[in-house]
């Protein structure tokens, strides 16, 4: 799995952050996504799904390998 985030299009909502701190962050001074590991290990994959489908932006793009 590839997760890759557009922070042009991230509304701030944290939702990723609050899911999986491992992998998303939020920038302190805007608020948009961090992304962590573009690479996450499969332990993490059904989480860092479940972010890209709670993103109300849709910020977040997840390429399965």
């Amino acid at each position: 799995m590839t997760v890759s985030v557009d922070t042009d299009a991230c509304c701030a909502m944290g939702r990723c952050a609050a899911t999986e701190p491992e992998v998303f962050d939020q920038d302190p001074e805007s608020g948009t996504v961090v992304l962590l590991l573009a690479e996450p290990p499969p332990a993490l994959h059904e989480a860092v799904r479940l972010c890209a489908d709670l993103c109300p932006c849709s910020a977040i793009t997840v390429t399965e390998d």
